[in-house]
């Protein structure tokens, strides 16, 4: 990757972590805390990674994208906008009455989303559907799922990972957002998932770790879980929630409501200073 490149993305993931903000002020709720977490990776799926066309949400040979956690909604939403699927301008609308982009992905009214998610562990099962359908129709599609590091207390989730290793699922990546927070705290106060790696390791997983903030290292580990074969792939990353947004950053608050005016004015001053140094690189 050029430092051109790099810098692409990271301007992009700064106007992602934008749409965040302002759809939830907008809605006063939603969840910006993992929506900020998430953004980096799905910025690089989107923007560098997957094979995807706005024009033809649903061209079959795509690759597919399933939000597990569905609650981080707002970061695909900007995600899709900002790739062209639905005009910018309609971020605004996040979980208004008729608003297309309601609290949780709804395939059936958003462009460009491939499963509705929200009750928390479903998702992970559905892009397992997706990878093995792709198999059987000899398609040359690959899966990408996004789960929360809380939502893997979900016993669905560890059903899922035990199929995906059964039918040989190499065209499935699983990426674990560990930010260590969920909606009543630390995950480890919660109901600690640890050691991660090495219980996805246990299910047959091809793991690999990496900071999920860094292009370059999600780079390399999407392009080495290409490589796996006869196994699904589980990338963990090491993220901050809220990451982007000083005051928000590994503040558990943040994991479900929406900024008020001022925050919301303190969180887009920030973006913009970050956005306008980028742009001057």
């Amino acid at each position: 990757m050029t430092s051109e490149e790099r810098t692409s993305l990271r301007r992009m993931a700064c106007k992602i972590r934008m749409g965040i903000i302002e759809g939830t002020y907008n809605a006063k709720s939603g969840h910006p805390g993992g929506s900020l977490s998430a953004a980096d990776m799905i910025t690089y799926l989107y923007f560098r990674h997957m094979r995807v066309d706005p024009q033809n949400p649903r061209w079959q040979e795509r690759d597919r994208f399933v939000l597990s956690k569905g609650h981080a909604a707002p970061a695909l939403y900007a995600a899709l906008a900002h790739r062209g699927f639905f005009p910018v301008e309609e971020i605004k609308s996040l979980r208004h009455i008729g608003s297309r982009l309601q609290g949780h992905p709804n395939m059936l009214s958003v462009p460009g989303v491939d499963m509705s998610t929200g009750s928390l562990g479903q998702g992970v099962s559905s892009a397992c559907g997706m990878a093995i359908g792709a198999k059987k129709l000899n398609l040359p599609s690959r899966v990408y799922t996004i789960l929360g590091d809380g939502e893997i207390e979900e016993g669905q989730v560890w059903e899922a990972f035990m199929f995906a290793n059964y039918y040989k699922l190499d065209n499935l990546v699983v990426m674990i957002d560990n930010n260590n927070l969920q909606i009543d705290g630390p995950i480890t106060e919660v109901m600690s998932p640890y050691p991660i790696e090495e219980k996805l390791s246990a299910f047959g997983f091809f793991v690999q770790t990496i900071d999920g903030h860094d292009f370059d290292a999600m780079e390399t580990a999407l392009a080495r879980a290409q490589q796996e074969k006869g196994r699904p792939s589980a990338i963990v990353l090491k993220t901050v929630k809220g990451k982007g947004v000083s005051f928000m950053e590994n503040e558990v608050d943040w994991h479900g409501k929406g900024p008020n005016q001022e925050e919301y004015n303190r969180a887009m001053e920030e973006l913009s200073n970050a956005l306008r140094e980028m742009e001057a690189e």
